[in-house]
Formats: structure tokens, sequence, C-alpha cells
């Protein structure tokens, strides 16, 4: 897990334990990376099936 899948993994991680979702803009602002980065590196997580995506419950998965 590179450092940036491990931010975003941590940042995620962090705000759904509070119900919130983090946006986009939440990742951009938190991690200082552009938009193809942070979406690479979720991708990434969810093919290592680190992270997966519960489409009913619109919620994360760990």
């Amino acid at each position: 897990m590179t450092d940036l899948e491990r931010k975003i993994y941590r940042i995620i991680y962090n705000m759904s334990r509070f119900r919130k979702n983090p946006t986009m803009d939440d990742l951009k602002r938190k991690t200082g990376k552009g938009e193809p980065a942070i979406r690479k590196a979720v991708k990434n997580l969810i093919s290592r099936k680190e992270l997966a995506w519960d489409k009913k419950k619109r919620e994360w998965l760990f």
C-alpha cells in the first residue's frame, strides 16, 4: 500500500465512522493531490479488496 493509498484509506475509514462519506473535495483538501491520483489510489484499494462500496447502504465496507 502506498502512502497516498494509506492516507486515503484512513480518511475514508475515519470519516465513515461518523456516517459521513468524504467527497472528492474533502479528499483533495486532506491529501493535497489531484482527482486523477485519488481515483487511481481508490481503484487500487478496491481491486485489492481493501475497500468496497455497498450500493444499497451507500457506505464503505472495510
